[in-house]
């Protein structure tokens, strides 16, 4: 008999087949390629190189420990796949390669095949990974390169907006590190990716593209998404930040579209998503403000993961609902 997983849609749980499963892992493959382009025009034909690394690594993670716990494989529904591209996506182009594949061999075999495989790890993988090489090999980590695009407008800095920031730096040696002459410039620099950062994480524009993508096909729910950008934005207000700023660095929208969304390790209810998005939200700003680390995504998200069990259990109130009165024996 086919094997069978929970699905998550539009906040509805219902039964799906492998096959709906492999076509759902599909459609996010494809919105995750604009930004891998995207990548590989910044960056260079390296960053694909990384992606292809990290990729292989954890389709060869999952299928090798599977058949070694003499586990029926499941490599053809291409969750490995999704998980080995995001975990590129947030790992600098300069990478070693046998970082990358360590780092996505770790996030199939520990934190998702441990727990029993798809739909069965409480963590988002590929940010387990990342967080694991970050504290691991923190100064391959932090070790950015510019975009080839700046590289061109005599902008050499290696470090990203947010590390700018973290170093004592203000807006204007952003605008110094993209060649931009004010913020409004700043700004457009940002959202269309020319700026360091990870591979595939610095262009708005590329993310948002594949993430209409995924809302028009239903895989997602924006609900989610939505709470986490303007979480960020009016938290990084009240801090004093420029929100618009915050939103467009580091990793906020892959993280709210890309990871945030994720069914099996986010809320099953409407109410829950919304919660879990603007705890996100708050925890990355948080840990941008008073942390060590410039971004905050991954940990902000990875904390919200760990109390999704008790999201789930907020359940709207149904108006007009009588309890039905107890039948006495």
């Amino acid at each position: 008999m086919e094997n069978k997983t929970m699905k998550l849609l539009s906040g509805a749980p219902h039964f799906v087949t492998g096959n709906d499963i492999q076509k759902t892992m599909g459609m996010v493959i494809i919105a995750l390629l604009p930004a891998l382009a995207g990548g590989v025009y910044f960056f260079g034909p390296r960053a694909l190189l990384v992606t292809a690394v990290s990729v292989v690594s954890a389709v060869a993670a999952e299928f090798l420990f599977r058949k070694a716990l003499r586990r029926e494989t499941h490599v053809t529904d291409l969750s490995a796949v999704i998980t080995g591209m995001l975990l590129a996506f947030i790992l600098p182009v300069s990478s070693p390669l046998w970082m990358a594949a360590v780092g996505s061999a770790f996030a199939i075999v520990v934190a998702k095949e441990l727990f029993g495989g798809l739909g069965g790890n409480f963590a988002n993988p590929a940010l387990v990974g990342r967080a694991v090489l970050l504290m691991s090999w923190p100064a391959f980590m932090t070790r950015w390169s510019p975009s080839l695009r700046a590289a061109a407008v005599d902008a050499t800095t290696t470090a990203t907006p947010l590390g700018i920031l973290k170093l004592g730096g203000a807006l204007t040696d952003v605008m110094k590190s993209v060649g931009a002459s004010g913020k409004p410039a700043l700004y457009l620099q940002m959202f269309l990716g020319n700026r360091s950062g990870c591979i595939g994480e610095t262009s708005g524009l590329l993310l948002l593209l594949g993430a209409v993508f995924l809302v028009v096909t239903r895989v997602i729910d924006l609900r989610t998404p939505v709470a986490m950008v303007a979480a960020t934005f009016a938290a990084s207000w009240l801090f004093g930040r420029d929100p618009v700023f915050s939103v467009l660095s580091g990793g906020i929208l892959l993280g709210a579209f890309f990871m945030a969304t994720d069914y099996v390790t986010t809320p099953v209810t409407p109410v829950g998503k919304w919660a879990f998005g603007i705890g996100a939200g708050l925890m990355t700003v948080l840990i941008r403000q008073l942390g060590n680390f410039p971004e905050g995504v991954t940990y902000g998200i990875l904390l919200m993961n760990v109390v999704v069990p008790y999201l789930d259990k907020i359940i709207p109130h149904k108006f007009g609902f009588v309890k039905p009165s107890k039948v006495n024996a």
